[in-house]
Parts: structure tokens; sequence; C-alpha cells
């Protein structure tokens, strides 16, 4: 396609590169959707469609200057965005309201977001220190099992939540000492520790609370009341932060801290570094006296630990009890969460955070359709593998990680 000089130079001018211009294309595609959203709730078809086109010829252009992956991405974004525009205009207002409010759905999109934010930290220790940890899942199971258990038998949700980071950090050094000193296969292990987690918790709840289930009255992780919220002007973004913020769980803001915590210690501490290095190139680490086999152990075990922290806000902090296997697969979410994001704890966090909010979405679904309300639990799913297949051969992982180390 041949652009004239006159609108190149205004291009130039701008600073609109292929791909700023793919970026804005994606930008324009979720607009696409959103004009027919509320508050707007625009009935017209044609803004949907005409934004979404605008949105197709971004990512066009893009890919005809060879920015082909962000190029496509806006490609996507603007046909989702015409599909999901015209979809919307032909709802009622009253569904579209019952599913689309904002406050709700971002509370509850933090809510979801949150397992998987803890498993996705603790796999990013582990495969930063070169070990591959598909075990977060059973770190998880274990973690939401000791943590109502310990809750019951102490009395304390926080002597819980201390019991599930030990039974979490006992799995770890598990998988530790199976990956770093024995060097078996990293993922044949894991998959065997989350079996074993699996088994473990499940005879022990049979064994302990037998048919009757969770007993009633054990202690629960509390939320954090911010009601104040609500006075903030104007009265709608007073509204809305009370309304999504005012009333999470505790552990949703412990996420928060160790998000930006991990990050500090990773990117901005030696002992990031050695955990960096260790991961990148094991051999240059040792040779300037940086213990690789205790690096190793340390990341392995402290990802247990906050995985298993992941797992106790389920069954203590969330849906406040406990049911074999009621991880149901979020700590392979968390991992997936972990390569979309690059293996930064930012970039996890914002990964995590998508799949929550189409969780979150996937229940509110229902309302058009209660038959199809199966097919909408599968969204989280189809997502995480759309995301992970997108990513084959584009996110670079640590040069070490899987790679088991020999002591020279």
């Amino acid at each position: 396609m041949t652009v004239h000089p006159a609108v190149r130079a205004w291009l130039e001018r701008l600073s609109l590169t292929p791909r700023r211009v793919a970026q804005l294309g994606i930008v324009l595609g979720v607009l696409g959707s959103w004009l027919a959203l509320p508050p707007l709730r625009s009935r017209l078809l044609l803004w949907p469609i005409l934004v979404g086109i605008l949105a197709v010829a971004c990512g066009i252009w893009a890919i005809s200057r060879a920015e082909r992956r962000v190029g496509w991405g806006a490609v996507a974004a603007g046909l989702a965005g015409v599909v999901g525009g015209v979809l919307a205009t032909r709802s009622s207002v009253g569904h579209l309201d019952a599913v689309f409010a904002w406050g709700a759905l971002l509370a509850a999109t933090l809510r979801f977001a949150t397992p998987l934010t803890f498993a996705a930290l603790g796999g990013l220790f582990s495969e930063r220190s070169g070990v591959v940890n598909i075990a977060l899942e059973g770190m998880m199971l274990s973690g939401a099992f000791f943590g109502l258990w310990g809750a019951d038998v102490t009395g304390s949700w926080a002597l819980g939540l201390v019991i599930a980071m030990a039974a979490g950090g006992a799995f770890g050094l598990i998988h530790a000492v199976f990956s770093i000193h024995v060097r078996t296969d990293q993922v044949v292990g894991g998959t065997a520790i989350n079996f074993l987690a699996l088994g473990t918790t499940g005879y022990l709840f049979v064994k302990i609370y037998g048919t009757q289930g969770t007993p009633p009255g054990v202690a629960q992780i509390p939320d954090v009341h911010l009601h104040w919220l609500r006075s903030i002007p104007p009265r709608t973004i007073g509204g809305f932060l009370e309304q999504s913020l005012g009333q999470l769980n505790l552990m949703i803001w412990v996420s928060f801290a160790l998000l930006v915590l991990s990050y500090i210690v990773v990117f901005r501490t030696p002992a990031g570094l050695r955990l960096r290095a260790v991961g990148e190139h094991p051999q240059a680490a040792e040779t300037v006296g940086i213990s690789v086999y205790a690096v190793r152990y340390a990341g392995v075990i402290l990802s247990g630990v906050l995985a298993s922290l992941g797992g106790a806000y389920l069954s203590i902090g969330f849906v406040h009890t406990f049911n074999q296997n009621m991880t149901e697969g979020q700590g392979f979410i968390g991992l997936a969460a972990l390569i979309f994001g690059k293996w930064r704890p930012f970039g996890a966090f914002g990964a995590a955070v998508l799949f929550g909010f189409s969780s979150a979405l996937a229940f509110q679904l229902p309302v058009y359709s209660a038959s199809g309300a199966v097919l909408f639990q599968a969204l989280p799913y189809v997502l995480t593998l759309v995301a992970v297949v997108g990513l084959i051969g584009r996110s670079v992982p640590p040069a070490a990680v899987g790679k088991p180390y020999v002591k020279q």
C-alpha cells in the first residue's frame, strides 16, 4: 500500500510508528464494544461497525509495515469489537446493566485474580531460579486444605495462613529435592507433586471431616472495609470506588503488597540479581561464588509458600469452605499468567487480571442463557489456551530454566 508523502510526514511528526498504529487499533477495537455497553449504551449499529473497521485498517497498515504480531492483534480486536458491539446493541438494556455493573465486575475480577496472582508470583521465584514449577496447582491445593484445617484447630485465620505456608513450603521442598539433587525431569516431578497433593488433601479431608464436610464457624480471613471511598467527589466516582474497592478481602490487598515487594526483590536487590543469574547462567554464578543449589532451593520453597497463600485465600478468604480438588486448575492458569507476563511480576498480574475478568464475566453471562452457563464457565480456560498458544516462540524464559545443574 502506497502512502502519500505528505501523509507519511504527518505520521512521522506524530511519532505514529507501525507498532503504535497497531496499538491504537487494539484500543479502537475495545472501544467498538464499549460504546454499546453501560454507561454509554449506544443502540446504533453504525458506531461499533465503524470503529471496528478503523481498528482493522490500523492492523492491516501495521502488518504491511512488517509489524505483524501487534498488527494481527489489532485486526482481531477490531473484529471482536464489531461482533461484541453488534451483540450488545441487540441485547436488552436490562441485561446489559445486570452483566456490566462495572463496580461489582471490577471487585469480582480482583477476587478471581488474587489466587492466580499468588500462584504466578510463586512461579516467578521458582522459574527465575531455573526450576520449572508446574506443581503450583498442588501447592495451592495443599494451602487450601491446611489453611482451613489450621484455622479450624487453632481458631485463628492468621495461624491457618502460617500452617498453609508451612504445607506449601514442604511441597516446595519435595519438588526442590527431586528437581535439584535427584535431577528428575522437572515437569514429571511437578506432575507427581500435583497428584500427591490431590491424594493427600482428599484423604485427610475425608479422614478428618468425613461426610459432614467443612464444619461451621471456621475462622475466616476478614474483609477490609473502606466505606469512606463513597465520600470522594464527584458522587459517581466515589460510588464506583466504594463498590469496587470498598469491601475486598485482606488477602487481595496482601497480593498487591507482595506484587510490589516481589518486583523490588527480584529486580532491585542483590538477592534478586543472584536469583536471576542462577536462572540464566548457573555456571557463571557458581564461578563468582553464588551457591546455585542454595538459591534454587530458596526459590522453589518460596514458590510453594506463595502459591499456598493463594490456596488459603480460596478456602478461608473467598469460598469459606474446602472441597476436594477445589483449585480446579488455577495453579496452571497462574503459570500461564506468568508466561503471558514474560516472567515479570506486573506483567503476570496483568494477565491474572485478564483471566480474572473472564471468570467474573463468565459468572454474569448466564443471565442470557441458563443452559449455557457451563459453556460460559469454560471461558477463562479457553482464554488461557489462546494466550499461551499465541505466545509460543515469543515469550523467552530464563535461559537455564528446566535444566538440571551439576556442580563442577
